[in-house]
């Protein structure tokens, strides 16, 4: 009873629960020595927290577990922070490039979901985002879509920290948009 109650075993204490990941490739590459052919892996992870941070990471290692560890360590290590409007999409469309990799981000309305394909479903799924349009042009290539992707978001901005930086208020930065359909129709009752 007394091993029940110390909490599990050593591999539950050392996770850490706030981070979860999502493996998106592996490829087995392989070397032709004298004495025969040596092959390795290569992992691509992808670790976020779900609440805005989110980045990946890449790993080699002769045995597969230990790539994803390697991958997983190195996401971890280089984790961007991304605002997110009302939580759930981004505050403006971003376009990113990495090499012959583009990739075009959109916000979304609410119900939207996450249209996007491949490796950028994993970075937004490991973000955060619940509704976003994402297109990918050019390179196909998984670490080039995800670092374009990447890209894109860490080109990302609030409202808030715009007008910080211009030395305005938030209001005055963001659309008037219930005043222009008014504005309109005044005009129209004046002719």
């Amino acid at each position: 009873m007394a091993r029940e109650s110390r909490g599990g075993n050593r591999r539950d204490r050392d996770e850490n629960p706030e981070f979860a990941d999502r493996l998106v490739a592996i490829n087995r590459v392989s070397k032709t020595t004298k004495g025969g052919k040596n092959f390795g892996f290569a992992a691509l992870v992808v670790v976020g927290d779900q609440k805005g941070r989110v980045g990946f990471g890449k790993g080699k290692a002769k045995e597969v577990p230990e790539a994803i560890r390697k991958a997983t360590e190195a996401a971890k290590r280089g984790m961007i922070r991304v605002p997110l409007r009302e939580g759930r999409t981004l505050h403006h469309d971003q376009e990113g490039r990495w090499g012959a990799g583009r990739v075009v981000l959109r916000s979304a309305v609410p119900g939207t979901g996450i249209i996007a394909g491949g490796p950028m479903r994993a970075v937004f799924e490991m973000l955060g985002l619940q509704d976003v349009v994402a297109k990918s042009l050019g390179s196909q290539n998984p670490y080039n879509m995800i670092r374009a992707t990447m890209n894109a978001l860490t080109l990302e901005q609030s409202p808030r920290s715009v007008a910080q930086r211009r030395g305005k208020k938030v209001a005055d930065i963001l659309p008037k948009r219930d005043d222009a359909p008014q504005e309109s129709s005044l005009v129209a009752e004046e002719a």
